[in-house]
């Protein structure tokens, strides 16, 4: 059967967020919580909002990606009027999501213990670059240094030509890594008797170990700091070049099945028996010398033929495929990994299902203060609000729409 997305599941249903998040890493938690059916609301400056906007409002395809489908309030926090009206709303809450710099949203009066006095069993989330104290605490990070100082930047280059890597790797796994400390909190939360919430925290510098890990354990096996080629010997994993010009990606591993279907298939089945390569440990210690046979005879036929032939032979391969390709492969679209593209964007959804229905996204992301009034109503009258919209603490883009920013 296929993914069925007729139905939406919506684990998280009824609870609530409260996010003080911008640019990538907060935001992406706070997306994929609102995916599962939380109700998102993200507290932005007034009028400017998340500077992730860009100068496009709602619009901005990174900003839609990672906020589609939460409320906006714009509130001056620097204001004792609005860090009084997040405090009113708090008891509304279950988890509040932020990645400042450490000690920045403590000296609102909207740090941890401040907020957890009020509400008890709030699930307090906080992301920063490189965690709670320690000698990086005050350094400023984006995803670029969260990647450097890690050691991904060192991992996927060669020694004598390092460079950046394609991605925000760094900035979208510590937003994974987020969300599961934030769903470990709520079921934490479910089982204690007191129905106190908890505190959880990660950085950038913390989340990238989730993706060096494998580099971290060659490490310590060899004694060497890794780098881009220092595992494929050990996956006996090689690209090659197919006459056509495409190229395939084989992941032999330690199976001797695979190798001699690999032998087989590029008519080479001398290879099985050559004592360089009769088994893993040698295949391991000769890789290169191999790695030159394979290419060089997968020079000789097109991607297609190859493609065919691997298949048959039942060796695992896969053809590279550019972002383009993965948007628009049947397999993405039977696991129904997107959402219909409109306007020249496609929302990807969670990448996991329930019951094997995957959660579909809201497509639209607010403006800046959209929800602004809906939401301080839930704690403020008519005349209270207005009062903050007239001193500047409250922004609320339908009362101004004409001078919303960009």
């Amino acid at each position: 059967m296929t993914v069925n997305d007729a139905h939406n599941a919506k684990p998280l249903t009824g609870l609530r967020v409260l996010e003080l998040g911008a640019y990538i890493s907060g935001p992406y938690c706070g997306a994929l919580l609102a995916a599962l059916g939380a109700d998102v609301v993200k507290l932005e400056p007034v009028r400017s909002g998340d500077p992730f906007r860009r100068g496009s409002g709602n619009r901005d395809a990174y900003f839609l990606q990672y906020n589609a489908g939460k409320r906006s309030i714009s509130l001056n926090l620097k204001s004792p009027e609005g860090v009084a009206l997040v405090k009113a709303l708090l008891p509304r809450f279950d988890v509040l999501l932020e990645n400042s710099r450490p000690g920045k949203v403590e000296a609102l009066g909207l740090g941890a213990d401040a907020c957890r006095e009020i509400n008890p069993g709030l699930v307090y989330a906080s992301i920063s670059g490189f965690g709670p104290g320690g000698p990086l605490r005050d350094r400023p990070a984006y995803d670029s240094i969260g990647q450097s100082i890690a050691g991904n930047y060192s991992l996927m280059n060669d020694p004598d030509k390092i460079q950046l890597t394609g991605g925000a790797i760094a900035d979208l796994i510590t937003g994974i890594t987020a969300t599961c400390g934030v769903l470990a909190g709520l079921v934490g939360r479910n089982q204690a008797t007191d129905g106190r919430g908890t505190i959880v925290q990660t950085s950038l510098m913390e989340a990238m170990s989730s993706i060096t890990i494998d580099a971290v354990s060659n490490y310590f096996e060899r004694g060497v700091s890794p780098t881009r080629q220092s595992r494929h010997g050990q996956a006996q994993a090689y690209c090659v070049t197919a006459s056509d010009g495409k190229a395939i990606t084989l992941h032999l591993s330690v199976s001797e099945k695979f190798w001699a279907n690999v032998a087989r298939t590029i008519g080479r089945e001398d290879l099985v028996s050559d004592p360089r390569f009769a088994t893993y440990r040698q295949r391991l210690a000769n890789y290169t010398e191999l790695e030159t046979i394979l290419k060089a005879e997968f020079l000789k036929r097109g991607s297609a033929q190859w493609q065919d032939a691997l298949l048959a032979a039942d060796v695992p391969f896969a053809p590279v495929n550019t972002i383009e390709d993965v948007v628009f492969h049947p397999q993405t679209e039977w696991l129904g990994q997107l959402e219909p593209e409109r306007d020249g964007l496609a929302l990807v959804r969670p990448a996991f299902t329930f019951d094997g229905t995957r959660p579909s996204r809201a497509f639209d992301a607010p403006l800046v203060g959209e929800h602004s009034c809906e939401i301080a109503g839930e704690v403020l009258s008519r005349d209270q609000i207005q009062r903050l919209i007239e001193a500047g603490v409250l922004y609320d883009a339908s009362e101004n729409a004409t001078n919303a920013p960009p």
